[in-house]
């Protein structure tokens, strides 16, 4: 054991013992670079490297055409780009919010707290994991008309802040946080709230932050709740318009050209990944910090 004295798991510099793992890590990292790098090259292509054959994997002459093309495309529809933007931005906004708080909460009563009925519904969530998407859009559409909803951002966010797959994992974190620990805060005066807010919320920061990147995917690329919930043009969202691109069917524009598109469609790919892989990259970070540093002693 003496060999190892003085040695650190995760050294801040680089020693020579770790060059077998970037020897591995190096190579997978660039395998799985290679589709981003891709996308971000592709959208600043002109036209003739989009066509050119071979193809080529680097652009050679960026341009930001396609993304003027873009936006003067969502401005013949009527809408300018920005609105779809920022329609995006609040139902994303919100409906990630609402995922996180009812989520958190709910896995909170379901894993510590006492009332009739507790292992029903923890059964009926597991078996929502069952239906796809596809099988409840008659009663969401339903459910949301009744509410009043249509043509609203509330309309949009709603049917997508019930995770079942994200109770399930933020009620595992807690049901491994001790008893003892929530007693003896209860016998210190603190209320519920402030035993979740102060306790629990800590300990399951990394489930909750897994539970941001799903609801950030699966409300900002979102294509079904637009077409479903909204009439009003001005209140689409990016990936509603995104689709009508790739469609060739633009509001207000008679004739599309597929070939001009090609363009307008990979800036639109880079304009929908950039946040997923912002958001992903940035929670991950968080993930890693309090699960390291988050343990119960």
């Amino acid at each position: 054991m003496a060999k190892f004295t003085g040695m650190k798991i995760n050294p801040k510099r680089f020693h020579r013992s770790q060059w077998k793992f970037f020897v591995i890590l190096l190579p997978m990292t660039a395998f799985v670079a290679l589709p981003i790098l891709f996308i971000v090259n592709h959208a600043f292509k002109p036209l003739n490297e989009l066509y050119a054959y071979p193809p080529r994997f680097f652009v050679r002459i960026p341009t930001l055409q396609n993304f003027r093309d873009l936006i003067d495309l969502a401005a013949q529809s009527g809408v300018p780009f920005s609105r779809y933007l920022f329609n995006s931005l609040v139902v994303t906004g919100i409906g990630v919010f609402l995922a996180i708080l009812i989520t958190s909460t709910a896995a909170y009563g379901l894993s510590k707290l006492k009332f009739r009925g507790k292992k029903l519904l923890f059964e009926i969530n597991t078996l929502a994991l069952m239906f796809v998407p596809l099988a409840v859009l008659i009663p969401r559409y339903i459910t949301i008309a009744r509410l009043g909803l249509i043509d609203s951002y509330l309309g949009l966010a709603l049917p997508l802040i019930a995770m079942p797959v994200g109770l399930f994992l933020v009620k595992q974190f807690i049901d491994q946080t001790p008893d003892e620990l929530i007693e003896s805060a209860k016998i210190d005066g603190a209320s519920e709230m402030q035993i979740f807010l102060r306790i629990i919320v800590p300990i399951t920061a990394p489930a909750i932050a897994t539970v941001g990147i799903l609801a950030f995917q699966l409300i900002w690329n979102d294509v079904i709740g637009p077409n479903l919930y909204i009439d009003d043009e001005s209140m689409k969202t990016l990936p509603f318009f995104f689709q009508t691109v790739a469609q060739g069917a633009i509001p207000g524009q008679q004739h599309h050209n597929p070939v001009a598109g090609q363009g307008v469609l990979a800036a639109a790919s880079l304009i929908m990944f950039v946040p997923n892989i912002i958001m992903f990259i940035w929670l991950q970070n968080k993930v890693m910090n309090t699960m390291a540093h988050s343990g119960i002693k």
